[in-house]
């Protein structure tokens, strides 16, 4: 393996990749593109209307963000509250890639609001009585928390004599807090969704939308915690141990499927299933959420795939994936029209800027403190036509025999 080239700035390493680059461009783009939405609304940027108000920053950016930023409390709840201690080796990476995708949150939800210069309301204009008001606190609350728990991380490397005990003594309250908020913000994000009965076509509308949300946004946690330690293994050669990995997607998978449990219930006690064969795009939609989605990721992990890391990875992206689905379903397929809309390019560009942001910060904090394996990670090269000529070799062998 090969170090790619490292500057040191100011005492901060600063590692050049030809991905980096891309990455920064994409920013840059985005940046711009914020820009234009800021000084002319959405007009020129999204293909935001009056019928179609939710697009795709609030569908991906917003509910699929929050979802896929689960792993932090879930494995918070494992580490801290069910003392599975094996699980700490993950949990600061976790919580890194948890608060990069609340800040990415806050962004989207930002950027949706058609006043922005009035984004500073709801700290003062108390609407108890909406739904989303208690979302929004909920994140801001939550984002807060994760901040000062990553504090620890950042005091251990500077203002270490002056904070970094007393932020020690602190972290178990922050955890307990930290625990509280998520539950109810991800439970209330479905809760979005249940005066829309009369809207939302019937597979995805159903008393339980606030658990069922609850519920995903567990178990897609342990598997994007998959997903991140497999990208930093790739990316920093750091390798966690397949049977913790293993033991952490089979907690989330039961939560899995007990939500399995729960959705047929609702198909029987509501007499759906003709829905469900309908035919329909909506109809189809959901077998190929409730299929790639959900059953053939439990039946990858209980079967001896799962013991393999192609396998358990393949569990994890099917996951994410579907409940990816699940959340765009319940916006666009349930309650629009086919062809209402269609993200535009500005929506497109920030969504994908945001993401790459996040990206890049991940690679600096990694990378100049202990987070990986609770130690500071060094990107490496490896080399890929070595690689390759191991594998063919090794597949002529296994022919031979």
């Amino acid at each position: 393996m090969k170090v790619y080239k490292c500057f040191r700035i100011l005492g901060w390493d600063f590692t050049i990749t030809p991905v980096r680059f891309v990455l920064t461009g994409l920013v840059a783009l985005m940046v711009a593109t914020v820009v234009l939405r800021l000084l002319t609304g959405f007009q020129y940027v999204t293909n935001l209307t009056d019928e179609t108000p939710w697009g795709m920053w609030i569908a991906f950016d917003v509910m699929c963000g929050v979802a896929l930023a689960g792993g932090g409390y879930s494995t918070a709840l494992l580490v801290s509250i069910f003392q599975y201690k094996e699980f700490h080796v993950v949990a600061r990476g976790a919580l890194l890639t948890s608060l990069l995708g609340y800040i990415l949150v806050m962004a989207g939800l930002f950027l949706d609001i058609g006043q922005w210069f009035n984004f500073w309301r709801p700290f003062v204009s108390w609407g108890y009585t909406s739904v989303l008001f208690e979302v929004f606190w909920c994140i801001s609350i939550y984002t807060t928390v994760l901040s000062l728990e990553f504090f620890e991380i950042i005091t251990e490397r500077i203002l270490r004599q002056k904070l970094h005990r007393y932020i020690v003594k602190a972290i178990p309250v922050l955890v307990v807090i930290g625990l509280i908020f998520p539950v109810m913000h991800q439970s209330s994000l479905g809760g979005l969704f249940l005066i829309m009965k009369e809207r939302m076509f019937p597979l995805w509308w159903s008393e339980f939308l606030p658990l069922y949300f609850l519920i995903s946004s567990f178990f897609i946690g342990s598997a994007m915690v998959t997903i991140e330690t497999t990208l930093a293994k790739t990316a920093y050669g750091h390798e966690i141990d397949h049977d913790v990995m293993l033991k952490l997607t089979r907690v989330g998978a039961g939560m899995m499927f007990v939500y399995l449990l729960l959705k047929l219930y609702d198909l029987f006690e509501k007499h759906e299933w003709g829905y469900v064969f309908q035919g329909t795009l909506q109809s189809n939609m959901y077998c190929v959420e409730m299929l790639f989605g959900i059953l053939i990721p439990l039946v990858i992990i209980v079967s001896p795939l799962s013991k393999k890391k192609g396998g358990l990875l393949t569990y994890a992206v099917l996951t994410v994936l579907g409940v990816i689905l699940n959340r765009l379903n319940c916006v666009f397929t349930s309650m629009y029209e086919s062809g209402a809309y269609f993200p535009g390019i500005g929506e497109i560009i920030v969504s994908v800027g945001l993401i790459s942001l996040g990206v890049l910060i991940y690679c600096f904090l990694v990378e100049n403190f202990n987070i990986i394996g609770n130690e500071r990670a060094v990107q490496v090269k490896i080399d890929k036509d070595k690689d390759i000529k191991n594998l063919i070799w090794a597949l002529l062998r296994t022919k031979r025999r």
